[in-house]
């Protein structure tokens, strides 16, 4: 008696073409039903997964302190290529700025100093400022440069 597929390899003939009972058992795994599950399971928790990340509802404490809008002071300091010291570009001496500094440290010791200097100006110069800010209490410095042109 013969079933049509058999468990025991080929039939007389050997061969698939032949509809007989010489057909071996088919082996290989379908993975078509797997994949549209797997595609609907993403597309599931694509549009789920916002909808938990918000699900807790809090009622925050509100205050003052640490207010995201707020803007840290800063004080801009510029020297150009002669070695001319700018603050918030107004000219100063050096004295002068130490003591501007002094005051902007006085007022806010969070406030950051954005130094600007032109490429000649020798590296001891910079280091000079920066010793003038820190000794003013401002240990927050920032240096500012221009990007680079983009290419056309």
């Amino acid at each position: 008696m013969s079933f049509g597929r058999t468990s025991l390899g080929s039939g007389a003939s050997g061969s698939r073409a032949t509809g007989g009972g010489g057909q071996r058992p088919m082996s290989d795994i379908n993975v078509t039903p797997l994949v549209d599950v797997m595609l609907v399971l993403l597309v599931i928790f694509i549009i789920t997964a916002p909808l938990m990340a918000s699900s807790i509802r809090l009622d925050l404490p509100r205050t003052d302190a640490g207010k995201t809008g707020d803007v840290p002071k800063s004080v801009s300091v510029a020297v150009d290529a002669k070695g001319q010291v700018f603050v918030n570009d107004q000219p100063v001496s050096e004295d002068e700025l130490a003591a501007r500094l002094a005051s902007a440290a006085a007022a806010s010791r969070d406030t950051e100093v954005q130094l600007r200097a032109d490429q000649t100006v020798p590296y001891g110069r910079i280091v000079a400022l920066m010793g003038i800010a820190n000794k003013a209490g401002l240990s927050r410095i920032g240096f500012v440069t221009e990007a680079p042109a983009a290419p056309r």
